[in-house]
């Protein structure tokens, strides 16, 4: 009887390098989210990437994000996350392994994740995905951006083994 072949697993030369910030006393409530988040972004990078990359992502709070959501993109409203790519519109490709910094709100991931009926963690590790996409140049400006970067999100998250966080509830 001959054995099915296992399947080599593809790891990035080169694994992201990636800091984790925590700014908001909340999130030491949660002592696994930089883990978390960390992991998130390895996937999501291994998924999508074979350039090295660095970035740093900001576990903060709502007031922050905030500001700065009020300051960078003028609206006055605290949002789940933002992201601050270090690459220039039109040059997306730059040489340096630096591709900008993730900022996740834990008041607001918290609060969406109940009415959605998501595991808080499900949900950190959708928006840290998401904002590391974004990092990289993936948008949902139009209806084909939109889903092509969910189809994205999709993939990753399952082979994390998160449903799909879009899926109706």
């Amino acid at each position: 009887m001959s054995q099915a072949p296992t399947r080599k697993r593809t790891r990035t030369k080169n694994p992201p390098q990636i800091e984790v910030i925590v700014r908001a006393a909340q999130w030491r409530k949660r002592p696994t989210a930089k883990t978390i988040v960390k992991k998130a972004v390895l996937a999501a990078a291994r998924a999508v990437s074979t350039r090295p990359i660095e970035l740093a992502i900001v576990l903060s709070d709502d007031s922050a994000i905030r500001a700065l959501n009020r300051n960078w993109r003028g609206k006055n409203a605290p949002t789940n996350v933002l992201s601050f790519p270090a690459a220039t519109p039109g040059n997306a490709r730059s040489a340096s392994p630096y591709v900008g910094d993730i900022v996740i709100a834990y008041q607001t991931t918290a609060r969406e994740a109940v009415p959605e009926g998501k595991p808080f963690n499900h949900h950190l590790t959708h928006l840290a995905i998401h904002g590391f996409l974004h990092l990289l140049g993936y948008d949902h400006e139009n209806d084909r951006d939109a889903q092509k970067m969910e189809r994205l999100e999709r993939k990753i998250l399952k082979r994390l083994a998160i449903p799909d966080p879009y899926a109706p509830t």
